[in-house]
């Protein structure tokens, strides 16, 4: 709806009241409901907001390194500018209508460190080139029969999975939790983020869903909405949803897949096909994956942004640990997908289900165009085999200290998005670090407790 379309529907339902919300840099949605008044008064001027949103951490302590926003700003309100293109209503909530903001507004950009107005700012470079980008992010997650109430009662040891026992693809499993589940696929697709398909993982209680593809930033948007969706609707079936990239050291860690493809405006055909080639891949989606290939090691952070990631980015656990690509093969960071023009695509499966979708997506989208900008050549080899195995061409950071760290002192990266947000990104990654380094864990205790 345009502007005019949605006033006209908030005054003809007589609406008391709308939702919304942006993300914050570790991809948190922070939001208000607000008044009809309210609403429709600041669609032009935008809407206050203390930028202690982005200056603190999922745990809302706030950053001491940070020069964005702290003590010696005051914590100003900053104004966010909500996204009328992005109206939906809550079908869990009744109906209220619900938006995303973020902070780029008429007069520009009031927080540099905006996820959502990075990713824009990337998507209206490759619109301006002439290029229509799809994107879809799919996600891995592990659903557990217990509340916040009982989690922290718990000290989050022995929790309950939803069902037990590794069984992928289980028809049987869903239909246990038959409601869940149908609420799950029902709801998602009432709140306009149409799930292609929803099927159970190999472990207790875990799920996974492909979000249909559609244009980028709409396919970030979706990706975002979802994690926050899902654990809404399990909250009403007293389950608690995860999306650590890797809750149990004994169990498989949790993805979040990026699909991506570059069309043209026009006529709808994906350019990324080329049935002359061995691979049946074009010269630009050769540059799009060398630019990838290129940037892994200096954008790391926004792929793996937490100090959990990096437990799933081990040897033989489903997730890569080389900088290596390959057709239909899913050891290898990057994976082509050839099986027909319509489904050529680059599949990223570096990011967990823990990544923000704005930052993860922008990587993907902004490395694929220093490839075509730079003409890149794929001078890195196909991978034939054991991705973990070849580490030729190098491997990815094994923690988040070195990978934000690197990311820091890269020119590539502040080229890509601005010295401005590098700075604070990895200063953020950075404190997540620090706060990991001085906390003691059961591994400790139960290792030298006694015996030391």
């Amino acid at each position: 709806m345009n502007r005019e379309q949605v006033i006209s529907y908030i005054k003809d339902n007589n609406i008391q009241k709308v939702k919304f919300a942006f993300a914050d840099i570790d991809g948190v949605l922070r939001g208000k409901v607000i008044s009809t008044k309210k609403f429709l008064e600041g669609l032009k001027t935008g809407y206050g907001f203390c930028d202690v949103v982005f200056g603190w951490d999922s745990n809302d302590v706030v950053y001491d390194n940070v020069d964005i926003t702290g003590w010696h700003s005051g914590y100003p309100d900053r104004l966010c500018f909500i996204d009328l293109d992005t109206m939906r209503n809550v079908p869990w909530q009744d109906d209220i209508p619900f938006f995303l903001a973020d902070y780029s507004g008429p007069n520009g950009l009031t927080v540099p460190a905006d996820p959502r107005s990075l990713l824009k700012k990337v998507a209206e470079e490759f619109k301006a080139m002439g290029y229509h980008a799809e994107f879809a992010q799919e996600f891995e997650w592990f659903n557990f029969k217990e509340t916040p109430q009982t989690l922290q009662q718990k000290g989050f040891a022995n929790i309950e999975p939803l069902t037990p026992g590794m069984f992928g693809y289980s028809i049987l499993r869903t239909s246990q939790n038959d409601a869940f589940y149908a609420d799950l696929f029902n709801l998602l697709t009432r709140f306009n983020i149409p799930v292609e398909g929803l099927h159970t993982e190999t472990g207790p209680g875990v799920y996974e869903a492909a979000i249909e593809h559609c244009e980028v930033l709409q396919a970030a948007d979706n990706a975002v909405l979802f994690k926050t969706a899902v654990k809404e609707i399990a909250a009403k079936h007293g389950i608690t949803a995860t999306f650590m990239a890797k809750w149990n050291q004994e169990l498989p860690g949790c993805s979040g897949h990026i699909h991506q493809s570059l069309w043209t405006e026009e006529n709808g055909e994906n350019l990324f096909y080329d049935g002359t080639d061995a691979n049946k891949m074009s010269e630009l989606h050769k540059q799009y994956l060398a630019g990838q290939l290129y940037c892994l090691p200096h954008l790391l952070p926004m792929y793996a942004p937490t100090i959990n990631s990096y437990k799933r980015l081990v040897e033989g656990a489903w997730a890569p640990t080389t900088i290596t690509w390959g057709v239909e093969n899913r050891t290898t960071a990057l994976r082509v997908i050839n099986t027909s023009v319509g489904s050529t695509r680059l599949e990223t499966r570096i990011p967990g289900s823990d990544t923000n979708p704005y930052l993860a997506i922008a990587a993907a989208l902004a490395s694929g165009l220093y490839g075509i900008k730079n003409k890149l050549k794929l001078d890195i080899p196909q991978t034939i085999g054991n991705g973990y195995q070849d580490k030729t061409h190098g491997t990815l950071h094994s923690n988040l200290f070195d990978a934000a760290t690197a990311m820091q002192n890269s020119s590539v990266a502040k080229e890509l998005f601005g010295e401005g947000f590098v700075q604070h990104f990895t200063q953020t990654r950075l404190w997540e670090h620090r706060q990991y380094a001085k906390s003691v864990s059961d591994w400790e205790l139960k290792r030298y407790f006694e015996i030391i």
